[in-house]
């Protein structure tokens, strides 16, 4: 990979390339880190709106205990989206490379704690699950957040539901049959967006595919090369922060 890929991919000036490469990397990953928390601890950490659903079930069976739990999934998931969008726009004030980098160096640092936490309190199951939990969430809120601020609200990684809708859409306007009645409001599908979308939910699987074979046989370490690779994707802008901290300093 070249410098300047790299730069593209994390650095504050984006490009339609620079966002769809980064979200499949980012849509892989957060496959992985769903499919493998599910192995951990039982419960897909992405997408807020099956644990709502669950809540909803516990207020109707009277269960307070995992009620709470589930709400402090949504606020950790709410937290983690909150705090990317502080670390953004507070890069973003001081005018660094590295403005959408930081929730990507938090992830990664959040990703390495994972997998030391796992190696040292598994045997307390009482105290790893709800931690693990709500770890995870953090996680997919700060990526979630990043992404949608980047993206300007156009793409999401850590859950397909929307992803997969637009999809219909866009096959729903390849189907459509345009008569000649009304030649000026001919339906057409955005085909460049369903091949992304597709592309975002095909690595959202594999990169699950992936996490679940690596949590399966390789334990918490698996977290060691994800989090190397959100490392490598914010390097060059984080570099060129520091280099050009030290020049004004010199």
């Amino acid at each position: 990979m070249s410098v300047s890929y790299l730069r593209s991919l994390a650095g504050k000036n984006r490009t339609l390339t620079g966002n769809r490469h980064l979200a499949f990397v980012l849509s892989a990953i957060a496959g992985a880190i769903n499919a493998g928390g599910f192995l951990v601890v039982g419960q897909f950490t992405s997408h807020m709106s099956g644990i709502l659903s669950l809540m909803a079930e516990d207020v109707a069976i009277g269960a307070v205990g995992l009620l709470m739990a589930g709400a402090a999934s949504m606020f950790f998931f709410i937290a983690g989206a909150a705090c990317s969008a502080v670390m953004i726009n507070w890069a973003r004030k001081r005018r660094l490379e590295a403005e959408y980098a930081m929730p990507l160096i938090a992830e990664a640092i959040l990703l390495l704690f994972f997998a030391l936490l796992g190696g040292n309190i598994t045997s307390v199951e009482w105290l790893f699950v709800p931690v693990t939990v709500m770890l995870l969430c953090f996680i997919m809120g700060l990526q979630n957040a990043m992404i949608t601020k980047l993206s300007h609200a156009e793409i999401r990684t850590t859950h397909v539901t929307g992803m997969v809708t637009d999809i219909g859409i866009e096959l729903g306007k390849a189907l459509y049959w345009n008569s000649n009645r009304h030649p000026d409001m001919r339906v057409r599908a955005d085909v460049a967006k369903l091949r992304n979308l597709s592309t975002l939910v095909l690595l959202f699987f594999a990169g699950g595919v992936v996490g679940a074979l690596g949590f399966r046989h390789i334990g918490f370490t698996f977290t060691l090369p994800l989090a190397a690779t959100l490392i490598l994707v914010t390097l060059v802008p984080v570099l060129d922060d520091v280099r050009r901290s030290l020049q004004r300093r010199q």
